[in-house]
């Protein structure tokens, strides 16, 4: 009776609902609800259209590109939501939900690299932005440090706890949850570490960046705070928290340091991931 009742759930999805389900499973976190708002946008774009999913073939999904143009989303955007579409069919095939992927030979959008606002700080500029943080607080400063010297991204820098710091063989480590649920230590360099201090103050335990209320600092709070500090700072273009951890990217690369020494620094499991291009006047 039990493992009928547990059966039953999912022998009531229909097989578009379970491919959907299937290719989702395999994300977490922040990439789950980005991968999930896109697939439910070609789906609802399907169902207007009474598009089976599961028997879509080139044309229809050419055609999702081009209704995508007509909307007048960014090359980017559209990119983005096309790749996760590619993603469902590629696993589908992979599941045997499909006997071929009728995505592969479709034509994609062209993202100029000027069109995704991939901006780089140049030193100078991450010099005025961690001087702004300085003279904010402990926590913003804490902040732009573990961005733009160790290269974390948002969401691993918010979800630190004070207790996820240890001593070990003369170094200060920091354990941190990465992409895909894994687990990193990575050594705190001197000036991190006086930020991350501060920021601690008399504290034992709880989050280690809080916002105004006391409060685990939160992704959004954390974007938006930086944007405050780069105007406080006279940055004139857009930044994100994303654009601090390519800055530490581009400027080891920049220094001498190996790329495959900076595909660690940067937990990247492909070094294809790790290279930048540069825009017109990024270092």
């Amino acid at each position: 009776m039990i493992q009928a009742e547990l059966a039953n759930p999912w022998q009531q999805l229909d097989p578009t609902q379970y491919a959907a389900m299937s290719f989702l499973a395999r994300y977490r976190g922040a990439t789950l609800r980005a991968c999930t708002q896109d697939l439910r946008y070609f789906l609802r774009w399907c169902a207007e259209r009474d598009v089976e999913p599961l028997l879509a073939e080139r044309p229809h999904l050419e055609l999702y590109l081009r209704w995508m143009e007509q909307r007048g989303l960014a090359p980017a955007t559209i990119g983005r939501r096309f790749t996760t579409v590619a993603g469902f069919y590629r696993y589908a095939v992979i599941d045997g939900r499909l006997q071929k992927d009728p995505s592969l030979a479709v034509t994609r959008p062209r993202v100029p690299w000027e069109g995704q606002r991939r901006t780089v700080l140049h030193p100078l500029e991450y010099a005025a932005l961690l001087t702004a943080a300085r003279r904010d607080s402990a926590g913003s400063h804490a902040l732009v440090a573990l961005l733009g010297m160790i290269g974390l991204r948002v969401g691993e820098a918010t979800g630190i706890n004070i207790t996820d710091l240890r001593s070990q063989s003369g170094y200060e480590l920091l354990t941190i949850m990465g992409k895909g649920a894994k687990l990193a230590a990575i050594p705190l360099p001197v000036p991190v570490l006086r930020a991350v201090r501060d920021a601690i103050g008399g504290r034992a335990a709880g989050p280690l960046l809080l916002n105004r209320n006391g409060e685990r600092l939160s992704r959004q709070a954390a974007a938006g705070q930086l944007s405050r500090l780069a105007r406080t700072a006279g940055l004139t273009q857009h930044l994100s928290p994303h654009t601090l951890r390519r800055t530490f990217c581009t400027a080891g690369l920049v220094s001498g340091v190996p790329l495959r020494d900076m595909q660690y620094a940067m937990r990247h499991a492909d070094s294809r991931t790790t290279p930048l291009r540069h825009g017109p006047g990024e270092p």
